[in-house]
């Protein structure tokens, strides 16, 4: 599919408190609390990519496994990384957001195939080997609401939103991530580098 418009839902979680917890996380590192919740960001569809290593400004960005839909002539599911820079976040949530890649799984499943035991699903990501986050997708807002709130028409992929990270964010040199469909034994998984460039001014 050729993605021609990339959106970022933030602050999706369903789960008050654990939303709460990761504004925290983020005003800890300087981010601002968003105006809404859930909010859209809108990024460059160029962003979208299946690679298995990234080029970032600076040692300050970090993944956030997330599950990704992708509108085509049916909707599909796939997992990917909001990669963001942390450093430009604390400026602007949606300079960050526009600052780095998006590594996103190059298989992906048909929704009507999951949706009937959408609750079952897992996401996890290791950062550098170590599990960073793992929870159920059910801790963020279900597609039907996402899309509710911004249809998606065909070209377009939405990332939907992401767990708090095991021990608090940071940057990794190798970035793992996997939905897991426990009722159907499979996973959807990538994998990518990320090489850090030189800040010179």
């Amino acid at each position: 599919m050729k993605v021609e418009q990339l959106i970022i839902a933030g602050w999706t979680g369903r789960d008050e408190a654990a939303l709460r917890k990761h504004i925290r996380e983020l005003e800890e590192i300087g981010v601002k609390p968003p105006k809404t919740t859930p909010i859209f960001y809108r990024v460059a569809a160029s962003l979208f990519t299946h690679d298995t290593s990234i080029q970032v400004c600076g040692p300050d960005s970090s993944g956030e496994v997330e599950f990704v839909l992708l509108q085509g002539h049916e909707l599909r599911v796939a997992v990917g990384s909001d990669h963001t820079d942390r450093k430009a976040e604390t400026v602007g949530v949606s300079l960050s957001k526009q600052m780095c890649a998006k590594p996103v799984s190059t298989e992906s499943w048909s929704y009507h195939e999951v949706k009937p035991h959408w609750e079952k699903l897992m996401l996890r990501s290791w950062a550098d080997g170590e599990l960073y986050q793992e929870g159920p997708v059910t801790a963020m807002r279900t597609p039907e609401d996402l899309m509710g709130r911004y249809p998606l028409k065909p070209g377009y992929a939405m990332f939907c939103g992401t767990l708090a990270a095991k021990g608090g964010i940071r940057p990794a040199k190798v970035f793992t991530m996997e939905l897991e469909d426990p009722v159907l034994k499979r996973k959807l998984r990538h994998e990518y580098r990320i090489e850090v460039l030189p800040v010179e001014g």
